[in-house]
């Protein structure tokens, strides 16, 4: 097969290094890639929103099947280009992954279908989401309507703070127009947790438990980010909770989407919310997660590409999945500044040390090349990600890895994992 992986960071890079162990795979493309996914791929300068030219390019190398990594090629509707020319493409269409592209339409879907999540109001007016403040239990959560790179959400303890993160939303427009409108959501106290799941629109396969650290700074201190560490399986995930996560949240949101005349194929991300009522959900998601993704592909016994080509193809009830009975941990090495403004250019010492060290693999997320050596280039930078028999292990590994590597302004956080060990303990 000929394979075509569409993105440039960790989860694309993840994706490439799972697929390149199938015996079913002759070659694998990936546009526009990075300098780690290029050591096991080929890449294509051709970028993940050039639906015309990532088309052009799968038809003439007669591609086999296509991944989409990012958010925004799958809401610009290159799911339908490509299947529109018989390509098998794995991903939802644009119609079904406005459940990511709208916080509005996922939070209208959830309350017309009974899925359980917080109580919310939509606004579009200014003055209107302002006037509700006044009327509103703190904290609140403020949320951009549309795409922001998972920093479009704000816990507000102070109806000041709420007010100012409306301006800068939907006034200031800091996310363009992500921020045409805004839900403003009831606070749910608990301990955040992502399952993915696998489906084809009639058969869904949920993958295992994995937390996210989406603030900057270790205690979930700071600014959110795109998410700086995950790890798998998660101790808060009880067998029982989780086949009530798919009886009361998957299942349903699959059901919903079909009945809504938005059938959904590929991943469903739910970010969930565990409460004292039970799980509840924060958002869905249309895609793999990063870093999620990476925690879990180093955990995946399976071939991968049999599930992709399963649920291209419908026949996802014919395909099992195989995990190893082991913890793993991804944590990312950001530039200093990272959400906020960076700086970049900085050269990485240590990686050819990493590849020597057993249970332990670096996927490049903001990495460039230059002169032969491999310089920062983005906010996320790698994602060093072990394995171990248990969290505590994965724990030890990861940090003792992060050790061999630097470049100036590296910034981690120390304590991915840490809820997990400290529950077991």
């Amino acid at each position: 097969m000929k394979i075509l992986i569409i993105g440039n960071g960790g989860r694309e890079h993840a994706l490439a290094w799972k697929i390149a162990q199938s015996p079913m795979v002759k070659k694998i493309f990936c546009a526009p890639g990075n300098p780690g996914i290029a050591e096991i791929a080929e890449c294509i300068d051709i970028e993940a929103e050039n639906i015309d030219g990532l088309y052009t390019f799968a038809m003439k190398q007669k591609i086999d099947l296509t991944i989409v990594g990012p958010e925004d090629a799958l809401l610009s509707g290159i799911v339908d280009r490509f299947m529109e020319g018989h390509l098998h493409i794995f991903g939802p269409s644009k119609r079904a992954a406005v459940i990511e592209g709208s916080k509005a339409f996922a939070k209208t879907l959830m309350r017309k279908h009974g899925i359980p999540t917080a109580d919310f109001k939509v606004f579009d007016d200014v003055k209107q989401a302002k006037r509700h403040i006044a009327t509103c239990e703190f904290p609140v959560v403020i949320k951009a309507d549309g795409l922001a790179r998972g920093k479009g959400v704000f816990i507000c303890k102070t109806p000041e703070e709420a007010t100012k993160h409306i301006d800068d939303i939907m006034k200031e427009k800091v996310f363009g127009h992500a921020g045409d409108r805004v839900v403003i959501e009831e606070f749910l106290p608990g301990e955040e947790v992502s399952i993915l799941a696998i489906t084809d629109g009639n058969t869904i396969l949920p993958l295992p438990s994995v937390q996210d650290h989406k603030a900057i700074c270790d205690g979930d201190k700071g600014p959110n980010t795109g998410g700086m560490g995950a790890y798998s399986p998660v101790p808060l995930i009880t067998d029982d909770m989780q086949l009530s996560i798919e009886e009361n949240i998957l299942v349903p949101v699959i059901h919903a989407m079909k009945r809504e005349n938005r059938p959904y194929k590929g991943v469903i991300y739910a970010g969930l919310i565990i409460t004292s009522a039970g799980p509840k959900v924060l958002e869905f998601n249309a895609r793999f997660g990063d870093p999620e993704t990476q925690a879990l592909l180093m955990r995946m016994k399976s071939d991968l590409v049999p599930l992709l080509v399963s649920t291209v193809k419908n026949t996802l009830e014919n395909t099992e999945v195989e995990w190893n009975d082991c913890a793993s941990i991804c944590v990312v090495m950001a530039s200093r500044g990272y959400p906020d403004k960076y700086e970049k250019g900085f050269p990485i010492s240590g990686l050819e040390t990493i590849r020597g060290m057993d249970n332990v693999q670096v996927f490049h997320a903001g990495t460039s090349k230059k002169d032969g050596r491999f310089i920062t280039s983005g906010g996320r930078v790698l994602g060093v990600t072990a394995l171990g028999k248990d969290v505590s292990e994965a724990q030890e590994t990861v940090y003792r890895a992060i050790q061999k590597i630097s470049f100036e302004g590296a910034h981690y956080r120390r304590d991915i994992g840490a809820k997990a060990i400290y529950r077991k303990a």
